[in-house]
């Protein structure tokens, strides 16, 4: 991992996520990114018919002039830890929209990760709108932890990986492999099963120990379950009987069509859960 990009929008949330990133790049010796993104120049481009646009671009330059000298100042606060005094720190300010902007600096920045803060959606919000990390989970070009409110110390023990165990799982065996060297935790595979799935007679246990082995992952156990067709529900509560850190899922970004048919596991898991989330592309490769 050698870059990871963060954005702020200045909330506190955002700052958790902040500090999140801080220790994930401590331990994998990354770049950290900080991202403010101006949303509010979206809004400017239909007025400027009736009003000079020289004046927006002097109030976007003062906007993006004070968003740096915000970030420049969260930058030195993190310096000023003694554990994250060595880190290298960039920060950018871009306009437009955040999911858009996300992607394209991903892309121009050749970013391995993306940490944000989320606060979920619910109810009708949750059906036509969303929430801004599920819109960069279902966009960005690499993985995306999903850090929701009030997370303290990151230093995950136990990670729950939810999975169909099929071919398509293996990058995220594997790039789960990374982060178990740098934080040390046991993953517990909870098999996501279903009756075109493998059956329960300990076939899923055979197929879970060759992805790992594969993938060098060294502390894992399963986990069964029966079918169940709420399986953001069933993650959500294994999740807690377990004790998990932080939930790690493989997602096949579904878009358009698509997305609204069938949605997605990892974005419903993401809007209700109080604990991390890392979102892995299927296919990513590192």
């Amino acid at each position: 991992m050698k870059k990871i990009l963060v954005p702020i929008d200045f909330s506190q949330n955002a700052k958790n996520a902040f500090w999140v990133a801080a220790e994930v790049a401590h331990r994998s010796g990354a770049v950290l990114e900080l991202l403010h993104v101006n949303l509010a120049s979206i809004y400017s481009a239909p007025l400027s018919e009736y009003v000079a646009v020289t004046s927006y671009a002097v109030d976007d330059e003062k906007y993006d002039e004070s968003a740096t000298i915000q970030l420049e100042k969260l930058k030195m606060e993190l310096l000023a830890d003694p554990r994250y005094a060595s880190l290298a720190v960039n920060i950018r300010v871009e306009d437009g929209y955040l999911h858009r902007s996300v992607r394209k600096v991903v892309n121009e920045d050749n970013v391995d990760l993306v940490v944000m803060g989320t606060k979920g959606s619910s109810g009708i919000s949750e059906f036509l709108v969303g929430s801004n990390t599920e819109k960069v989970i279902r966009t960005a070009p690499c993985p995306v932890l999903a850090v929701p409110e009030n997370i303290g110390k990151f230093s995950p023990k136990i990670v729950l990986l939810p999975s169909t165990l099929k071919n398509d799982q293996k990058g995220v065996f594997f790039y789960l492999a990374k982060w178990e060297k740098m934080f040390g935790f046991l993953v517990k595979v909870l098999y996501l099963n279903n009756p075109s799935s493998l059956p329960t007679d300990g076939s899923a246990e055979s197929r879970k120990n060759r992805l790992a082995e594969a993938a060098g992952l060294e502390k894992t156990d399963v986990i069964m379950t029966t079918e169940s067709f709420f399986e953001d529900t069933s993650i959500l509560s294994t999740s807690d009987q377990c004790n998990a850190d932080m939930i790690v899922m493989a997602t096949h970004q579904r878009q358009g069509l698509s997305h609204l048919l069938f949605g997605s596991i990892t974005e419903d898991t993401v809007n209700h859960t109080h604990i991390p989330v890392l979102a892995v592309p299927v296919g990513w490769q590192e």
